[in-house]
């Protein structure tokens, strides 16, 4: 049994462009789905946040109308409460890249607010990217992969064909106007080959031991895909 590295934000809010604290943190989906694909295919999930702190849900990924009704809300809740290790991260900080057989970011606007930012976060992106293991980060989530700038000042991930939360899904959600910055506009500006698909569908971009999803909706797909290149 191999173990799995889930890297989770620790903010509960994302600063809007007005200094409004807008109230976040992971999305449920991200994290329940390939949690789930990953324990049934027998692998050990451990969860590491920044300093340690316990990952804050964002309570709106339970409303029903992002879970296919009030079953299916009921469902994710239910899931995420027998989720311990997601009570006892381990610190970022602490983190071994060699315990690990893959890494696993899911989204949320938290890490808008602090893995885009993490040094820590940055450089065990590089080293994972590195080391061939799988990488999967959705939606949000790939805002981490800007901290992740090499000594030369080129970002890790330039020239990787990769996806994430788009403009079009962020201004059909309502926060295009209120953000301070785009996480589309990002990911093109370090150089990476941004590659949209459908607003809202599953949308995976594999490129070598990269996995992204673009939304909720990729999140187990891309966990599929990460399966696949365990051994």
């Amino acid at each position: 049994m191999s173990k799995i590295l889930f890297v989770l934000t620790g903010s509960d809010h994302w600063t809007l462009a007005d200094g409004t604290k807008h109230p976040t943190g992971f999305w449920a989906e991200e994290a329940v789905a390939p949690y789930e694909a990953f324990t049934a295919a027998g692998h050990e999930i451990v969860v590491a946040t920044p300093g340690g702190v316990v990952p804050p849900l964002d309570q709106g990924s339970l409303a029903p109308e992002f879970n296919g009704g009030e079953e299916g809300a009921r469902r994710i809740a239910d899931a995420l409460g027998t989720m311990a290790e997601f009570q006892r991260p381990i610190r970022l900080e602490d983190v071994n890249l060699a315990d690990y057989a893959a890494v696993y970011y899911p989204g949320g606007h938290g890490p808008m607010e602090d893995l885009a930012f993490d040094e820590t976060s940055g450089k065990l992106l590089i080293d994972a990217l590195d080391s061939g293991k799988p990488l999967g980060v959705v939606c949000h989530a790939p805002a981490a992969l800007l901290a992740a700038t090499r000594a030369d000042g080129v970002n890790a991930f330039s020239g990787y064909r990769l996806t994430g939360f788009s403009n079009a899904e962020e201004t059909q959600a309502g926060f295009a106007p209120k953000a301070r910055w785009l996480l589309q506009d990002r990911l093109v500006e370090i150089g990476a080959d941004y590659q949209e698909g459908e607003p809202w569908a599953p949308h995976v971009v594999v490129d070598r031991n990269l996995i992204t999803g673009q939304n909720p909706a990729s999140a187990d797909p891309a966990a599929t895909e990460m399966l696949k290149k365990l051994p």
